[in-house]
């Protein structure tokens, strides 16, 4: 070896913090927190509506990925949203539904499933530390 320090890939993994664990869970309740007011909200004003709960799912999930200076708060906040919104598109036996048939709901499931994906996966990550120049040169 060449005396160098091993690489950050090469450390074996360790188990996150209860701190980390409990910022996960808190955005996942967050994230079913935006998604039922999301609901609630999208059909009662229709373009504002749908606008603010869109607008409010992405800044719950950008926002937990700068938190946690990691994509997996973004993942965390939109897997509870998903979950949340999933669960409200299933009819009672009552015949009682939230989202009507209607292009609104359409909009604000697969556009928010569409801008959950895309927040969390282009939000920055976490970077090494060190100088801005290529590692291992």
């Amino acid at each position: 070896m060449s005396g160098r320090s091993p690489s950050a890939l090469a450390q074996p993994l360790r188990p996150p913090s209860a701190g980390r664990v409990a910022a996960c869970l808190g955005l996942f309740l967050l994230g079913a927190v935006v998604g039922a007011a999301g609901a609630l909200v999208q059909p009662a004003w229709f373009p504002g509506g749908l606008l603010l709960a869109l607008a409010g799912e992405a800044g719950l999930i950008l926002g937990a990925t700068r938190a946690l200076r990691s994509r997996a708060g973004g993942a965390w906040a939109a897997g509870g949203w998903m979950l949340v919104v999933l669960l409200l598109t299933v009819s009672r036996p009552e015949g009682d539904f939230l989202f009507a048939a209607g292009g609104g709901s359409y909009l604000f499931l697969l556009g928010g499933i569409t801008l959950a994906v895309i927040c969390a996966t282009l939000a920055p990550g976490r970077q090494p530390n060190g100088p801005p120049a290529r590692l291992g040169k």
